[in-house]
């Protein structure tokens, strides 16, 4: 039995991973820590857990962590993690960071977006944990870099089309919308429910940190430099982001053919489902669990591609796709502890 533990394991994120790894049959939860609930049980801050997961939080230590696992999810705010990931390496543990520390191969990029790096050493050694896309880099990986919720809602959908050039790489937006989860468990005046309810806004349009992470990514698989209109929306509930994304496609490109590429790339994909015309994704089909909904239409008159994405963005956007990124590295199926069934409603 695999020995796990969750740095970090009282935020939302953090508890997605509790939830789905307490349901899954090839490891064994052995170490939970919290700074700011040490000594709590672990259903005493999630009672929904109560009798499922009842082990009590501890501060992390280094040496009590590195005994007592063998793959580590760091579940922490950015920059965290670049302090602690270090020690974990050199002690043989292979690393899941859920934080933005390890999502990029240039320092210099990341510094510009969040905070100057500590470890940069360890940068080309991660692989960017975008599970459908770099699977057999992942199998060999020893630290992960899972991306952002929003990335993954971009990325999937996009990085089949750029491979096969299938749209004009200069001409994309991203409009996507996210529930209040998305910004994590600490309080802000901005995340109250007299805030959010009743209402809908953009928010930190065209500087939000998570657009240099997508455009390396799209850099890459195009070849050549991509840049990207990114705009975030703040929506009225607990989880969800349906993503819209809107593209020059290329001459001759049909909505077929844009399908046929998305179903081949992910014929092998547990957790992507096109969606059939007519019937665009929601968030509600996919609440809770890893899948990853995705819809196409193509505007005949204007040449203009809309590709849409549908995710959980605390489990397909966090917690889930890093447990799906721990299976790969351990050689365990991919969809195990993944499989919950959507809830109709």
């Amino acid at each position: 039995m695999i020995r796990v533990g969750v740095v970090g394991a009282t935020g939302y994120a953090g508890a997605e991973l509790v939830r789905i790894l307490a349901g899954h049959r090839g490891v064994e939860l052995s170490l939970l820590t919290s700074r700011q609930h040490a000594g709590a049980g672990f259903s005493d801050i999630y009672p929904s857990m109560a009798g499922v997961v009842d082990r009590p939080l501890e501060a992390y230590d280094p040496e009590s962590a590195a005994e007592r696992t063998d793959l580590l999810f760091m579940s922490l705010p950015h920059k965290l993690p670049m302090a602690l990931v270090p020690d974990l390496l050199a002690r043989g543990k292979r690393v899941v960071d859920l934080s933005a520390d390890f999502r990029f191969r240039d320092a210099a990029l990341y510094e510009q977006a969040y905070q100057p790096h500590s470890s940069p050493e360890l940068l080309p050694r991660a692989v960017y944990g975008l599970a459908e896309v770099y699977r057999e880099e992942i199998r060999t990986a020893e630290l992960i870099g899972n991306p952002g919720c929003y990335p993954t809602s971009v990325l999937l959908p996009l990085v089949p089309l750029i491979r096969r050039r299938m749209l004009l790489s200069q001409s994309l937006v991203a409009d996507s919308k996210s529930g209040v989860s998305g910004a994590g468990r600490s309080p802000a005046q901005a995340t109250l429910f007299c805030e959010v309810a009743e209402s809908f806004k953009a928010y930190k349009v065209g500087t939000h940190r998570h657009t240099p992470e997508m455009e390396q990514i799209l850099t890459r698989e195009a070849g050549q430099p991509v840049a990207l209109t990114f705009v975030p929306h703040l929506v009225p509930m607990s989880r969800g982001m349906l993503t819209t994304l809107y593209g020059r496609a290329q001459k001759g490109v049909s909505s077929a053919a844009v399908r046929d590429c998305l179903a081949d790339f992910y014929r092998d994909a547990p957790f992507i489902r096109i969606c059939p015309d007519g019937r665009p994704p929601d968030t509600r089909h996919v609440r809770g669990t890893n899948y990853c909904d995705i819809g196409v239409h193509l505007e005949e008159k204007t040449g203009r591609l809309i590709v849409m994405a549908a995710i959980d963005n605390l489990v397909k956007g966090a917690a889930g796709q890093a447990v799906q990124n721990m299976n790969l590295m351990l050689g365990l199926p991919e969809t195990e502890g993944l499989t919950a069934v959507p809830a109709p409603l």
